[in-house]
């Protein structure tokens, strides 16, 4: 497939190779500190690119591809942790896991019913902290070379599943701050709003963290607020 503008989609699957094998120093950001880092429950999730099938992102100055997209998914809102937001697939690592990269894939086919077979994974990046459930979280990132139908397998734990455009997500005008107060401290962190997407919270994070480390951000205004959903 032939990409629109911007970049190759070819040459976001280099970068994102560089990026897990040259992982910067300090990958810094948390939604807070751990209760107890030696009690954090190990996790993963799949930060899986592709190129769309579908409708294309109209952003005019990107500095990726307007076909290139970022799988997302919205979590039931029944759920106990992270219930309505939207978020990676992903999960614990089970025991029988084969460590980070293996429970992305299983989540993810749990989660949305892709192909695993089709999906390779570029690496790993430096697990990051998720105070709120008290996980530590391994940021797999991935390349879909054949892309497969996805679905919300269990609408008891994933309400929709998205392919979102990489460049609607970087465009100015749908970046912003949340800010939350958690006791005496008060926490300002990155948002995208896309559509009727609010993403926020650890996924913001984890985007926002590789999007600098890639180079692909654009200038945009971290005072604008962006109001959590209800």
């Amino acid at each position: 497939m032939t990409t629109l503008s911007g970049p190759s989609a070819a040459s976001a699957r280099a970068q994102l190779l560089e990026l897990c094998a040259h992982p910067p120093e300090r990958w810094s950001g948390s939604t807070g500190p751990l209760t107890s880092a030696a009690d954090a429950r190990p996790a993963a999730v799949l930060v899986l690119f592709g190129v769309l099938d579908a409708t294309p992102s109209t952003a005019i100055d990107t500095s990726v591809a307007r076909d290139l997209d970022v799988l997302l998914l919205r979590r039931a809102s029944t759920l106990t942790d992270h219930a309505g937001q939207v978020a990676f697939p992903g999960g614990r690592i089970d025991a029988t896991d084969e460590g980070p990269v293996d429970a992305a894939l299983r989540e993810a086919a749990e989660e949305t019913g892709l192909d695993r077979a089709g999906v390779e994974p570029l690496g790993t990046l430096p697990p990051l902290p998720l105070a709120v459930s008290n996980h530590l979280v391994t940021p797999v990132p991935a390349w879909w070379q054949r892309p497969t139908p996805v679905v919300a397998v269990d609408q008891a734990e994933t309400f929709d599943v998205y392919r979102v455009p990489v460049a609607d997500l970087l465009h100015p005008a749908n970046r912003g701050s949340t800010v939350r107060a958690r006791g005496a401290r008060t926490w300002h962190a990155p948002a995208f709003v896309v559509g009727e997407l609010t993403v926020w919270g650890f996924t913001a994070i984890v985007l926002d963290r590789m999007f600098d480390a890639l180079g692909w951000t654009q200038p945009w205004d971290p005072d604008r607020s962006i109001d959590l959903p209800s």
